[in-house]
């Protein structure tokens, strides 16, 4: 289970604090699929940095009662000043993991030929994305945070990011944030919507769709 209770987040800027959060209160059950629906900028991939922990709220608390995936294609997930390889074997020993399979697993997954063997810091930001999706695929978490920019990259890749979807789907819980409606639909079985800081949850998927495309 994961529970947030009265999650409040903000960010200082130059016109003052932005408030991106607001009283947020919500849980999420084990096994759940759920979507969270959001326009661009409506603090989708700040939640989800919440609830991984990544990041702390300014006020209220986040309860994690199961394992947790940090958001799928976090870059902050991985050392920059080292190869993919190294970032995928310093993964394994944190997470007490076969370290040959589980690097062989990375270097397949993320498909980034050479790369694999070189700082990520020389990586573009969609090899970037892809490396820290297989690394976050590397490790079996009772829920996994997924954030739309996994779409970064080739149609190759995005063809085996959907069936890795598909199968943590069929495994795990799944929070997935995103704009896109379809891209709810297709993974999830409820959804909540995130606006003006405000997280409202509808168990009907039809209806969270339908109030979504018509704000």
């Amino acid at each position: 289970m994961i529970r947030l209770h009265d999650v409040h987040k903000s960010y200082p800027t130059h016109f003052g604090p932005k408030e991106v959060l607001r009283g947020v209160d919500i849980t999420f059950m084990p096994g759940e699929k759920v979507g969270i629906l959001g326009r661009n900028g409506a603090g989708k991939s700040t939640l989800l940095r919440l609830i991984a922990g990544v990041e702390h709220p300014n006020r209220g608390r986040v309860e994690r009662r199961m394992s947790v995936s940090w958001p799928l294609g976090f870059a902050g997930a991985m050392h920059y000043s080292i190869s993919g390889a190294d970032n995928a074997r310093f993964l394994a020993r944190i997470y007490d993991k076969p370290i040959k399979e589980t690097v062989e697993f990375v270097e397949n997954f993320a498909d980034l030929g050479h790369y694999f063997r070189m700082p990520v810091r020389t990586y573009s930001s969609g090899m970037t994305v892809r490396l820290g999706f297989s690394l976050s695929l590397a490790v079996q978490f009772d829920c996994y945070l997924v954030d739309e920019a996994i779409a970064v990259g080739d149609s190759r890749f995005a063809e085996r990011a959907r069936a890795a979807l598909a199968d943590l789907n069929a495994r795990a819980s799944l929070l997935l944030v995103s704009h896109q409606a379809e891209t709810v639909r297709a993974f999830c079985k409820t959804a909540a919507i995130l606006e003006d800081g405000r997280l409202i949850r509808y168990d009907d998927l039809d209806q969270a769709i339908a109030a979504y495309q018509a704000a």
